[in-house]
């Protein structure tokens, strides 16, 4: 089971995203979108573009 650290803050993206950015860049946009560093203290939950049907 995965427990989180008490204060870490998790966003959920509304919108899908193209996972070919790779970690890298899945980073980069939540940087500059949420204004938060992804490697400070907060997780990021995205969705595929294509994600599965059923």
């Amino acid at each position: 089971m995965l427990t989180a650290p008490a204060g870490l803050m998790i966003y959920v993206a509304t919108r899908p995203v193209d996972f070919r950015k790779g970690a890298d860049g899945l980073a980069l946009l939540a940087k500059e979108t949420l204004g938060h560093d992804p490697m400070k203290g907060v997780a990021v939950v995205f969705r595929a573009k294509r994600a599965p049907i059923g």
